[in-house]
């Protein structure tokens, strides 16, 4: 049952008490310096708390029991492959000869790094199908826009500047049209058709000179895997066009089929969703993308590959590279994390993400199909896309339901994504969760749409268990009130 409301914490500035001090400071052995005097201008009071250290560290302590993530519940949050990251990643990452080199450092200095970031390129090349990655860019829509410079690039080496026209699916991830725009393309979208996979005549009449490429999300954000790739890439490439896959549902595929062998030219990859890298605020992402061997010439430098005699170089001197696309080789420590995960699996442990993913997110599906259908009836992918609109009619809207999820303890699943779905909550288990914790999640869901017809004021003033109720989003994102002013 929901719990009781949390009270609101004191902030900081409430337990501050004049002369109160949390530390104890050694006594300078250097003369005294007045501040004003040296940086120029008035004296400023910082208006920092004073505390005790017992207070802030239960005022911390407090404050990180608030926050919801992996290590406290269950977190659907479908598109974002919220799996649990190992903590044996986190000791390899920690380790001094790692967490102690520089980027500065001659790369002769620093072999057993170079050593990790071949390895992961050579495994990830081996999981995708791909001739080359490169792990330098440091985000999924950074990947993105990398693929699609390479494909600038690649058109324009050929003389074909003509090239302007990025295709997209309307049930892309924004950042698909996002990253063709800030590349300088425009767009141009594909429709979805009844059974939720590209429309092959809608496709074949936007193809056309001007076609630089068609960016294809696979599985699709419908969580369904798209059966027509292989004629889709063909017909692309038979109009002069490149394919993009974006990798964001690799989770669904790892181990057991490679976008390379489908017909893809180039994707990206999140290290932080398929490959157990922290996710969003746990630490920095990964981007790493995969192409082909025509695309190569204009990888983003420097280049790093292994030699015929096993050796590991950084390659600098390439005329057609797009350049940096980051500093140095990207995010080095996400790197460490996916390679220990990888070694942990190994080739014969890969398939079991993928297959306990699909298999997580069907069963759901199957649980939930008499409260909430799927928005397409056949089996899903590693997330499962259902619609809330039968409550509509009563005033409770997915939102709704998502909001009443947090009074039972639950991160709410995804809203209103993919756009073409009418009162759409996406749900995305992973493979990293117990069929008791679906079990138990499935009931919480089913009692909720009871409650959604019996009761739906529940569902409208939720969540009531929490600090804050419901906030007005547009007004929260628009107008931030995150730091607290002196009166």
């Amino acid at each position: 049952m929901p719990t009781k409301a949390v009270p609101a914490p004191k902030l900081i500035f409430e337990k501050s008490s004049p002369g109160r001090v949390g530390c104890n400071l050694p006594k300078a052995d250097t003369p005294e310096v007045d501040l004003c005097s040296v940086l120029g201008g008035k004296r400023h009071s910082l208006h920092l708390p004073e505390v005790s250290e017992l207070d802030l560290l239960r005022h911390f302590t407090n404050l990180s029991q608030i926050n919801y993530g992996i290590e406290t519940g269950f977190y659907p949050l479908g598109s974002c492959t919220m799996k649990y990251n190992p903590k044996i990643n986190e000791v390899a990452a920690s380790q001094p000869g790692f967490t102690n080199i520089h980027p500065m450092q001659p790369v002769e200095s620093v072999p057993g790094a170079l050593e990790v970031l071949a390895q992961v390129q050579t495994l990830l090349c081996e999981i995708t199908g791909f001739d080359e990655i490169t792990l330098q860019p440091l985000a999924g829509a950074h990947g993105e826009l990398t693929c699609l410079m390479l494909i600038k690039a690649y058109h324009e080496s050929l003389g074909e500047t003509g090239r302007t026209v990025i295709l997209v699916p309307d049930s892309a991830h924004g950042t698909n049209p996002a990253s063709a725009a800030a590349c300088g393309f425009s767009v141009r979208s594909i429709a979805t058709n009844g059974e939720g996979n590209t429309d092959m005549e809608a496709l074949r009449a936007a193809l056309g000179p001007d076609v630089a490429g068609l960016m294809l999300t696979n599985p699709s954000t419908l969580g369904l895997f798209e059966p027509n790739i292989e004629e889709i890439c063909r017909l692309v490439h038979e109009a002069g066009g490149q394919v993009f896959c974006d990798g964001a549902n690799m989770n669904a595929m790892v181990g057991t089929t490679r976008p390379g062998d489908h017909g893809f030219d180039c994707m990206h990859l999140n290290l932080h969703k398929t490959f157990s890298t922290p996710h969003g605020g746990g630490g920095p992402g990964c981007g790493a993308i995969g192409l082909q061997n025509h695309l190569e010439p204009f990888l983003p430098q420097p280049v790093i590959r292994r030699s015929k005699a096993g050796k590991v170089e950084v390659l600098k001197d390439r005329p057609q590279s797009i350049g940096r696309v980051s500093a140095f080789f990207g995010q080095f420590l996400m790197e460490v994390r996916a390679l220990t995960y990888l070694l942990a699996y190994g080739k014969q442990g890969l398939p079991r993400i993928s297959r306990h993913a699909v298999l997580n997110a069907n069963y759901v599906m199957a649980k939930l199909k008499d409260v909430l259908p799927a928005a397409y009836n056949r089996p899903c992918m590693h997330e499962c896309v259902l619609t809330a609109q039968q409550y509509k009619k009563g005033g409770v809207r997915a939102l709704d339901i998502s909001k009443r999820l947090i009074d039972y303890g639950i991160h709410p699943p995804t809203n209103y994504f993919p756009l073409i779905v009418p009162e759409a909550i996406m749900i995305e288990p992973t493979e990293t969760e117990s069929k008791q914790t679906l079990d138990e999640f499935c009931s919480v869901m089913e009692t909720i749409c009871q409650e959604a017809e019996t009761d739906p004021s529940l569902l409208k003033n939720a969540p009531t268990s929490q600090i804050v109720g419901r906030l007005d989003e547009a007004q929260a994102v628009k107008i931030l009130d995150v730091r607290w002013q002196p009166a």
